[in-house]
């Protein structure tokens, strides 16, 4: 194949192609001197397979156990590094990570419907139970 166009800037537009290419991706003129537009055959518009979409859901809080009575709490984010008080013994304590956390709950961003999920799925992809909207639970930013 005499006429395979060797790479280089286009003659028509000046964008640098890479060597084989029959029309340049800028200007779609043809670059290959053995063809000419009625021998070059257009190729049917197949459409790719979409992909799932997975956003990300961001912890809005965290179900906790007190240190006083060992009771769960739900408590949201926004208290972390707080006093807090339990609802079952009134006792009061600091939401920090070093009270013992049994899962989170976030929003799901396709249906907004709310999920609670062990630690152990934190960073994971999972399917909403509600939708069946692909997600993304991110960790925490502090």
């Amino acid at each position: 194949m005499n006429g395979a166009w060797p790479g280089g800037p286009c003659p028509q537009c000046g964008e640098h192609m890479p060597a084989r290419v029959v029309h340049c991706q800028s200007c779609r003129a043809l670059l290959n001197s053995e063809l000419t537009e009625d021998s070059v055959e257009v190729p049917l518009f197949i459409p790719l397979p979409e992909l799932a979409v997975i956003a990300a859901a961001l912890p809005r809080g965290h179900y906790v156990s007190c240190p006083g009575c060992n009771e769960e709490l739900r408590i949201h984010a926004k208290y972390r590094n707080l006093k807090v008080q339990c609802k079952h013994c009134s006792k009061p304590f600091t939401y920090t990570p070093t009270v013992v956390i049994n899962a989170f709950y976030a929003q799901c961003p396709h249906c907004k419907n709310e999920l609670r999920a062990a630690m152990k799925y934190m960073g994971n992809k999972v399917v909403c139970k509600h939708c069946d909207g692909h997600i993304q639970l991110m960790p925490e930013t502090t």
